[in-house]
């Protein structure tokens, strides 16, 4: 591995220095506000362009969350532009207007950011909520995009199915933001998103990302996850040329639930193995092979 792209981040304030160094947020004026996002800085002159990447986050992390797996991108792909947006009322991003928006509206903020960065074909990865706006972006635009790789999908709520799972969802999400807070289910709850062999520095790390949460934001997400659904968004196989994977040991979206959504819209299914739901902290060089390939 050639460390001076990819180095370990196991030390919380470490990771946080090389995230400003080579990880930068920024922010870009949309129609309806602001889009927060982070994108790589290969630290010299860019080399010979190659494939755009835009990362979407889930429900309990940021743009920030993806600094390893960027890492790893850009040492297997040093042409590679990424970018990693905060959704809607994450980060400095502006929330939705819409008190309940669909996954519809978060990909069409989406398209505004990728409209803004001048970014006419790329690949659009999606992890857990993140995986529902990509399915939304690529049922309106499938054109624009190269592959669509879901990384442990939430399903979502809005079904007819599981309606009513979803109101108890949304009752339980926000009783338990009310009474912990941002900070207190960081402490509390960032745990489930890892495997147990987990080392303390990807702990540390998830811990940070969820702690960086917005209260609305967040609440405008649960929402999204328990009013939306996405099969909503399949679409004939032959549209779309991507994969679904899945932390093998994910408890979230666990990976019965993750090849039902391979199946429905008709994509290869397979594991990222030593690796739960945050299966692109857990294992970065996976999830960045993953995507590459």
């Amino acid at each position: 591995m050639n460390h001076a792209i990819a180095p370990q981040v196991d030390d919380l304030q470490d990771t946080l220095s090389l995230l400003e160094r080579r990880f930068p947020e920024r922010c870009i004026a949309v129609d309806g506000g602001v889009v927060s996002f982070r994108e790589f800085d290969p630290g010299a002159a860019r080399p010979v362009a190659g494939d755009t990447f835009v990362l979407l986050h889930g429900i309990g992390s940021g743009a920030a969350s993806w600094l390893p797996c960027a890492l790893e991108i850009a040492r297997r792909a040093p042409g590679a532009r990424i970018v990693a947006w905060n959704a809607p009322g994450y980060g400095k991003s502006t929330m939705l207007a819409l008190t309940r928006p669909d996954a519809r509206a978060y990909a069409a903020r989406l398209r505004q950011l990728t409209q803004a960065l001048g970014i006419e074909r790329f690949v659009l990865v999606g992890h857990s909520l993140g995986a529902l706006t990509a399915a939304a972006y690529a049922a309106s635009d499938a054109t624009s995009l190269e592959r669509l790789l879901l990384l442990s999908p939430a399903r979502g709520y809005g079904v007819q199915a599981r309606l009513a799972q979803g109101a108890q969802v949304t009752r339980e999400r926000l009783s338990t933001l009310g009474e912990l807070g941002i900070h207190g289910m960081a402490t509390q709850r960032s745990s489930r998103l890892l495997s147990a062999a987990a080392n303390p520095g990807q702990r540390d790390w998830v811990r940070w990302n969820m702690a960086q949460l917005n209260a609305a934001g967040y609440t405008q997400a649960v929402h999204l996850l328990c009013g939306d659904g996405i099969e909503n968004y399949a679409q004939p196989a032959a549209k779309l040329r991507g994969k679904v994977w899945c932390g093998a040991a994910d408890s979230v979206t666990t990976p019965e639930d993750s090849r039902a959504v391979a199946a429905v819209f008709g994509l290869p299914f397979d594991l990222i193995e030593g690796a739960g739901h945050a299966c692109y902290v857990e294992q970065p060089e996976a999830a960045a092979a993953a995507i590459l390939n």
